[in-house]
């Protein structure tokens, strides 16, 4: 069935450049079931999970001089094996070996002419574990109308649960003069619509996002709120870097009870020390007034009145949503209890300045929500200027429960958000299964110190674990 982007999706779809393809990714390491874990067996699952998110069946039709926002449309030629790929490392694989893959696959854009989507099983890591790394356009996500492909692929037992097979008859592709008079005819009747669509088409995606996104005077009242000068922004390439950080999500918790603050004031408050650190190693000038603006766009889930405490930033609940807000991290900061307290007193700014998102979608099956919540995330983000704030953090928490795929079981699970324009870094986490697993996405000649930061940020996490003894 033939569907035109929304105005939001359409901005994201227009946002794309060489130096920042919008897609959100994954990186999945597997522990493979006795017997192994063959590409046929992902190839089939994945076959079988489409009919749950089927705009990944569908591609991009742009219409004629930008008269209107692209269609989705059934790729009459879809390819899952175009779309479904293997590689592999020389056994035994590294993980570094495996991040250097992860960066030059974030790198690449997508093909614009087939579905906006990508999915790799990686074979030969050390102590016979496998990756699957995913990648999907931002356009293609929106938490309602369509899921994140890796939500709806892990099940909560080794056995995959059933799914009735569908057979699957594409619609044949409208013609040009059909997407044309389509058109015009939405010209006619919503001429409004026509204007932000011409230009999208030619680049003017400042106005178009100004115009699309919630809040809009909120937007144009803290516009002028420019983000401090700082090594993380400037001009980035086409080449990335990837690096990860894995902790256990229990000092986490400690911190939290102790402090009488959320989990995800720990997290930012650990980020803080992070960048802290890593600006002076790199010899920048920090004061006590020094700040790190960060765009945090955080899941929430909605819970029963009763169900509070530590859950409350891991529990999945029937509906659930995506708050956004700035945030000044205190990186000037030198005490770690100091800086979590400025975070924790932030809360209530947060409440003011929150734009929700609502996700009742992405939550209704038994799967991996965050990938969803990542990418809903990050369209949030993308709705301010890139000038208001210096990186994006975002935060997504997941099932405290082992998840399999077909029979493999989940090990870890990093996120993998994109750059934007001028922005050298994004950080994406997610808990999972006791742990919390951080993705730090860096230009690569910007910052080829990527794993520095990377190391710091354990390291802020035993400095305020410490002072809390």
């Amino acid at each position: 069935m033939t569907s035109r982007m929304t105005a939001q999706d359409a901005s994201y779809y227009y946002l794309e450049t060489s130096n920042t393809p919008m897609h959100v990714g994954s990186l999945a390491i597997l522990e493979p079931p006795e017997g192994g874990l063959d590409y046929e067996s992902v190839l089939r699952l994945v076959e079988q999970r489409l009919p749950e998110v089927p705009r990944y069946r569908k591609k991009v039709r742009e219409v004629a001089f930008g008269l209107s926002r692209p269609v989705w449309v059934d790729d009459r030629d879809f390819d899952i094996t175009y779309h479904v790929r293997r590689s592999a490392l020389p056994k035994p694989g590294s993980d570094e070996q495996l991040h250097d893959l992860v960066a030059r696959l974030v790198s690449r854009p997508l093909d614009r002419t087939r579905p906006l989507w990508e999915m790799y099983l990686v074979e030969g890591l050390a102590n016979d574990r496998v990756a699957l790394f995913t990648k999907s356009h931002s356009a293609l996500v929106d938490g309602e109308e369509a899921l994140d492909i890796v939500q709806v692929l892990f099940d909560k037992e080794p056995v995959p649960r059933e799914v009735p097979e569908e057979l699957w008859m594409p619609e044949r592709e409208p013609s040009e003069s059909a997407l044309l008079v389509g058109a015009l005819a939405e010209l006619v009747a919503r001429p409004g619509e026509g204007i932000a669509a011409v230009r999208s088409a030619v680049g003017d995606l400042t106005a178009t996002l100004t115009e699309t996104v919630d809040a809009v005077g909120r937007i144009a009242r803290t516009a002028a709120q420019s983000a401090p000068e700082t090594p993380l922004n400037t001009q980035i390439s086409r080449s990335r870097r990837f690096s990860v950080v894995r902790s256990d999500l229990e000092p986490y918790r400690k911190i939290h009870s102790r402090y009488g603050c959320t989990i995800n004031d720990v997290v930012l408050a650990v980020l803080a020390g992070a960048l802290r650190y890593w600006l002076l190693s790199r010899g920048e000038p920090v004061t006590e007034a020094t700040v790190v603006r960060a765009m945090v766009p955080m899941s929430v889930y909605i819970q029963d009145p009763d169900d509070c405490g530590d859950n409350d930033t891991i529990q999945v609940h029937p509906q659930g949503e995506v708050s956004s807000f700035l945030l000044d991290l205190p990186v000037g900061e030198p005490n770690a209890v100091v800086r979590l307290s400025h975070i924790a007193h932030a809360g209530e700014a947060y409440s003011r300045q929150r734009r929700r998102v609502a996700a009742q979608t992405m939550v209704r099956l038994s799967g991996f929500a965050p990938a969803t919540m990542h990418a809903v995330g990050t369209r949030v983000a993308m709705g301010f200027s890139q000038r208001m704030f210096n990186l994006m953090i975002t935060n997504a928490p997941g099932p405290q429960h082992p998840l399999y795929l077909t029979g493999a079981r989940l090990l870890e699970i990093f996120p993998v958000s994109p750059l934007l324009k001028n922005q050298a870094l994004s950080i994406a986490l997610t808990s999972y299964d006791g742990k919390i697993y951080y993705g730090l996405n860096a230009d690569r000649d910007a910052m080829p110190d990527v794993d520095v930061a990377a190391t710091l940020i354990q390291e802020s996490l035993e400095e305020l674990t410490d002072a809390g003894r």
